[in-house]
């Protein structure tokens, strides 16, 4: 048997459907693939870079005075509400990303090969999460330079940073069916902003709830950042926070359930 033959074999097993281990090798393989390009595209490194860096001094120090009083006291509050705004901004990028695939034919060259059809998809969605995981790090750092204070320790610290990936994790699936039933880029980045931009800053991550109108609360109470933003400053400065976060999983549940099979749908019918 030749090396070709034998490799064919171990990836499907004499079937025609590649083994679950061999998928789980090929997506990590375009995970990795995704994750290198860095190197090649260093302008990505402004959206994951420089990006969370600006929103975290910006917020800082240009609300802090007004919001809080000083701005240390100011990015105490508001730091978890930076980190889950720019998280969700970022899941955006996957859907860029696939759409930039789609268009430039890189899909069609790889369904060529003897490869799982969801490796790409979830090659690329698994890249998205560890860069997202390195912007919430980076920012966790900036925000510590600058007086924020983990307060939580390192247990609510692991915990945040893990609940935030399983949110972008299901709100990655919407991605997937933007990124997919959209255009362009272009487009892609017009849906996320008018969809993101209001429910981030109609929610808890920046503001207290209680100074909004009556009217407004009443959305902002069920909005699915506002638990997210609880969940995640109350890990972060070891507060209560049961419920925020039994509502943030609940929603991220809710939310993988309804786009998933929306997103994995468009993807097989375009991918």
């Amino acid at each position: 048997m030749t090396t070709a033959s034998t490799s064919l074999t171990d990836t499907f097993g004499g079937s025609g459907r590649v083994r679950p281990l061999a998928a789980l090798r090929q997506t990590a393989t375009l995970a990795w693939r995704s994750l290198v390009s860095v190197k090649h595209n260093p302008l990505e490194l402004v959206d994951y870079s420089i990006s969370p860096i600006m929103f975290v001094f910006l917020f800082t120090y240009v609300f802090g005075g007004q919001m809080a009083g000083s701005p240390q006291e100011y990015l105490q509050y508001a730091l978890a509400g930076i980190i889950v705004q720019n998280t969700l901004f970022m899941s955006m990028y996957t859907a860029m990303a696939l759409n930039t695939d789609l268009t430039k034919g890189v899909f069609d060259r790889l369904r060529s090969l003897p490869i799982a059809r969801g490796a790409p998809l979830y090659g690329r969605i698994t890249a998205d999460l560890a860069k997202q995981l390195w912007a919430m790090l980076l920012m966790i750092g900036l925000g510590t330079l600058l007086g924020f204070e983990v307060t939580g320790g390192a247990a609510g610290l692991f915990a945040g940073l893990l609940l935030l990936l399983v949110f972008a994790a299901a709100v990655a699936w919407t991605a997937v069916l933007i990124g997919m039933l959209a255009g362009d880029a272009e487009k892609v980045q017009v849906f996320a902003f008018t969809l993101i931009f209001p429910i981030t800053f109609t929610s808890s991550a920046f503001v207290e709830v209680d100074t909004m109108p009556g009217w407004l609360q009443a959305w902002v109470n069920v909005n699915p950042v506002t638990h997210l933003s609880d969940a995640f400053r109350g890990l972060l400065l070891g507060t209560p926070a049961g419920e925020a976060i039994m509502w943030s999983l609940v929603w991220a549940a809710g939310i993988a359930l309804v786009f998933m099979p929306l997103g994995m749908r468009a993807y097989r019918s375009r991918a």
